[in-house]
């Protein structure tokens, strides 16, 4: 760690020596810098400019960018451009793999507002449910907008609830299009990681990606454009998993392939393997095959023939064999890995801007585009020795994909003019996304053969309709006032589509959908299945038949959407609002703004904001603001719910995610979702030194969150006899009643603050007319933490279930699984023909949200909380610096070649803890706190597949990224 801050040091001191350098030399050509475009977000006043605001902006020239910039889609460029941003691919994670979640400031993806030339930008359909930062929330699809598309990004950090709305608690992103016109660009990328890790740690190239992007404009009429950018993209996934381990075959597995060698096929031949009409074959077929596994001994070979009964068999054919066979079906450990990494990507987008005059006095706009995306991710690998593999479909088991059809859709259209001296703005943008599941390469094991591979599982809409009017004005009062106010109206819908039957269903032997009454007998089995009779004793409760080693229903990796999951919900919500700004002299500036908004669902809210400027030089200016915020939940966080059905004792049980208005939430004490309510505070500085070149900008800030919604752990109904009026039996007589035994919710369950400094030091400068060099340092640091009580219901808490409201693995999530210090540095240089980007970004330590003994003392260590011993010892995975570097020639006004890498020095993770014999915590009969030997090691590597953590990380596990660009200009 020390290393790590003594290289951002040293990189800071080469900035300041290059910015002295300049400092000395005339600057004979004047630069058109970022920082002095007009912003449009953080003040209503049309002729503010980023340095000159109360509250922090950044502008990010997107348009140089994809020029020299490593990084192909908008999340990674803000991830690398922004220190304050942070975006991470996933992998394992199900729908999360295709779309990444994005925070600011350390906050929720959901707690940044994101516009699209200033208006609202609708959020994905997705909600984060998997383990990975963000989980439990529903961010906005930022790579859905072609980076091609965009002139500038500018980022407010700061709460602007009171202007903007729900979700702007840790700030805004405002998308801003180009509006070029006569030109036609293209740019053609192709890359690949050539990485020691690549293909499984055996090195070369993988993880290809090829795109192409397109852009024109054209003038309409006199004062009007329109602008078309197409993209499309192709990429390939990255495999960073080591040769896995464990045990994968048994002996059946070697004899049922050494009949399938023979056309027959063993695992057909039954359902449930204590009730087939086969038995004598199956047995007749396991002695003329087993003579065929040559690595038998004798006297396995002679058991076998001696065996004349299932049990019989099932004993003996249980053993490892996994070596032996593997060396039989000419097969390696690495055909058993997952695909951990990139998941497979295939994009295209097509959008457009556009301004023209309907009057003289009137123009109209139109803007927006449509995204699609086919993604393709996997989840675990199914070996042939588990149950939940059909190995009559897959002998060497199968490696299930989820595919993902994501489509995105936006078109927004309004006028704007002026009556006397309001300017006014109406408009309406229309925003869907919609998120469609086909797993691939999958069975549902208690389906009859020969079954089905591909199931369509259903999928996810959100739809949102906004109506704005937007007027200003300014009054000569003072130094200048002005005025913005308006009024907007919201429309959402939540769709979510069941899939298809065999997508989700468990079925019996004879094709039926298991039910409570469904017998033993009749549930499917692989060859190791056990039935035990039902046993009745008088003056006994009776005791059901049961069977062991039975198939689990829907498709592998991803069971679908059952009916009862569907859904189609909406809901409506109206604000008004004022914002004001008053230069009260020169120097000082005060703004003001105030919001109202009723939501349909959760009732009102009322939000302000007050902020200040002064100018202590015309070089230096003092800010700060206080504001009040919150953020609606959202209707996926409402409504969403995926469930299966368990049978136990005869009975149907629900398991799995509730909605929020269900009545298994009702009964066990989860209140109706309300909003998020944040409190800020900011101050700063913004200084500037022309005779150097030099801006700075640093800013602190603390944000105060209530009623933040997490999405729980799962709570369960208590096992065992408790006595009349317990907690424990009050809960199972609940459970009992809501029909669920085991259940997850979005609850309102905690508060958090978050404290953090932000700095930014720019330098724009000229040596010559052919050289120039722009750079820019900046540095974030923050902290979340939870404060107060949990808020849970009396039932939960009371029956000792309070710890799965916030549980230590959602703490660590929530504050400590993205980097809480984040640097970067940038130095572009223009050197004549030549361009060059030099950046290096410290990625700060992460903790993994997994316990493990990471300190080596043979236990992981624990605490009491809540009167539970919970494990509270993390792997802390270290602080690395990331180096880009791209270099560009201009051969012509028409033609650019730009040959880079992203990770130039080829830099992963920490590795993950692989299989340990620990210690971990208990509590005695006494209640203290001990240390107990677990039955099994803890691996968090699973089995040699997550060399890298997948449940965090500070910017990916791919490694070094080449690539090779090629800009057209005509």
């Amino acid at each position: 760690m020390r290393k790590n801050y003594q290289k951002i040091a040293l990189l800071g001191v080469l900035f300041f020596i290059s910015a002295n350098a300049s400092a000395q030399t005339n600057d004979s050509i004047k630069t058109n810098q970022v920082d002095e475009v007009k912003i449009s977000i953080g003040s209503r006043n049309k002729a503010r400019v980023a340095t000159d605001t109360p509250v922090p902006v950044d502008v990010i020239n997107i348009g140089s960018q994809s020029v020299l910039s490593p990084q192909m889609d908008l999340n990674q460029i803000l991830n690398y451009a922004a220190p304050s941003f942070t975006s991470n691919s996933t992998t394992v994670a199900d729908g999360t793999d295709h779309v990444d979640p994005a925070q600011l400031r350390g906050l929720g993806p959901d707690q940044v507002l994101v516009l699209l030339n200033g208006k609202r930008r609708h959020t994905s359909s997705l909600v984060n449910i998997n383990g990975s930062p963000g989980r439990g929330s529903v961010g906005t699809d930022l790579n859905a907008i072609p980076a091609f598309a965009i002139e500038r990004l500018e980022v407010l950090r700061d709460g602007a609830s009171a202007q903007y709305g729900s979700d702007a608690i840790a700030g805004v992103i405002n998308v801003i299009m180009k509006k070029n016109t006569n030109a036609f660009t293209a740019a053609v990328t192709a890359g690949g990681f050539n990485s020691k890790g690549s293909n499984d740690h055996h090195g070369g190239w993988d993880g290809g990606k090829y795109q192409v992007d397109l852009n024109y404009g054209t003038k309409l009429g006199t004062g009007g454009f329109i602008n078309f950018t197409a993209s499309l993209l192709s990429r390939d996934d990255t495999r960073r998993a080591m040769a896995a381990t464990g045990d994968i075959f048994n002996a059946y597995n070697a004899i049922e392939q050494r009949a399938l060698e023979n056309g027959v096929n063993i695992s057909s031949l039954f359902g449930n393997i204590s009730n087939t009409p086969n038995t004598q074959q199956i047995i007749g077929y396991i002695h003329q095959f087993a003579p065929q596994v040559g690595y038998f001994t004798a006297q396995q070979q002679a058991d076998i023939q001696s065996a004349n009964t299932i049990t019989q068999l099932q004993n003996l054919l249980k053993v490892n064999v996994t070596e032996n066979e593997l060396a039989y079906r000419k097969l390696t450990r690495d055909d058993f890995n997952m695909r951990v990494g990139q998941s497979k990507l295939t994009s295209g987008q097509f959008f457009m801007n556009s301004e023209f005059d309907l009057s003289s006095s009137v123009k109209g706009y139109a803007f927006g585009g449509i995204s699609y995306r086919d993604g393709n991710a996997a989840g675990f690998f199914r070996r042939p020795n588990q149950n939940r593999t059909s190995t009559s479909l897959y002998p060497n088991g199968f490696l299930p994909e989820i595919a993902s059809d994501v489509i995105d859709l936006s078109f927004a259209g309004g006028f704007k003019g002026k009556l006397g001296n309001i300017n006014y703005d109406i408009s309406n943008t229309f925003g869907q996304n919609t998120f469609d599941y086909t797993i691939k390469n999958t069975a549902n094991a208690s389906m009859s053969y020969p079954g089905k591979t591909e199931f369509d599982a259903g999928g996810l809409s959100f739809m949102q309709n906004t109506i704005n009017a937007d007027f200003d004005t300014k009054v000569d009062w003072l130094k200048g006032f002005n005025i913005a106010f308006g009024a907007e109206a919201r429309f959402e819908r939540y769709k979510i589509k069941n899939g298809e039957e065999a997508s989700w269903a468990l079925y019996d032997i004879n094709g039926r959908i298991q039910t409570p009454t469904t017998d033993a007998s009749l549930k499917p089995t692989d060859f190791f299945g056990v039935y035990t009779p039902q046993v009745i004793t008088p003056g006994q409760p009776t005791i059901p038949a049961s069977m062991t080693s039975t198939r689990p229903g829907g498709a592998q990796v991803f069971p679908g959407f059952r009916p009862e999951n569907a859904l189609n919900k909406g809901r409506q919500s109206v604000a008004a609002y004022v914002d004001t700004e008053l230069d009260v002299t020169d120097k000082w500036l005060l703004s003001a703004a105030l919001r109202y908004e009723n939501y349909s669902d959760f009732g009102s809210t009322f939000n302000y904001k007050i902020a200040t400027r002064y100018k202590l030089t015309d070089q230096i200016n003092l800010r700060a603001a206080h504001s009040t915020g919150f953020r609606a939940p959202s209707l996926q966080q409402i409504y969403f719910n995926a469930t299966a059905t368990q049978f136990v004792g005869g009975t149907a049980f629900e398991v799995g995610t509730f909605s929020n208005d269900s009545e298994a939430a009702r009964l066990l004490g989860i209140p109706q979702l309300k909003q998020e309510e944040s409190t800020s505070y900011s101050a700063g500085f913004t200084a500037k030194i022309p005779q150097a070149n030099l801006t700075f900008t640093v800013d602190g800030y603390y944000i105060k969150i209530k009623n933040r919604v997490v999405l729980t752990d799962q709570f369960s109904r208590p096992s065992g006899t408790f006595p009349d009026g317990s907690p424990q039996k009050n809960l199972q007589v609940l459970f009992d009643q809501a029909n669920a035994n085991a259940a997850t919710f979005f609850a309102n369950a905690i508060d958090t603050q978050t404290k953090g400094l932000e700095g930014v030091i720019s330098h724009r400068g000229r040596f010559s007319e052919k050289f120039s060099l722009n750079s820019d340092l900046a540095v974030t640091v923050s902290k979340t933490n939870r404060v107060g009580e949990i808020h849970g219901s009396d039932a939960l808490i009371n029956a000792g279930q309070i710890n799965r409201y916030y549980s230590e693995s959602s703490r660590i999530y929530l504050q400590e699984a993205v980097p809480r210090f984040k640097a970067s540095l940038n130095n572009s240089f223009e050197i004549s023909r030549f361009n060059v980007l030099l950046r290096n970004v410290y990625f700060g330590k992460v903790t993994d949200p997994n316990a493990m003994d990471a300190n080596g003392d043979g236990i992981i260590s624990g605490e009491i909380i809540n009167g539970q011993a919970v494990a509270t010892e993390h792997p802390v995975w270290g602080g690395k610096v990331i180096t880009d570097l791209s270099v560009g020639y201009k051969f012509s006004n028409q033609f650019r070649l730009t040959i880079g890498a992203n990770n130039l020095f080829d830099v992963y993770p920490d590795k993950n803890y692989g299989p340990a014999i620990v210690k971990t915590p208990a509590l005695d009969s006494s209640g203290n706190l001990v240390y107990v030997a677990n039955a099994a090691p803890v691996d968090l590597t699973n089995q040699n597949q997550f060399v890298y953590s997948r449940n965090t990380s500070q910017f990916g596990m791919n490694g070094r990224f080449l690539f090779a660009r090629v800009n057209l200009s005509f």
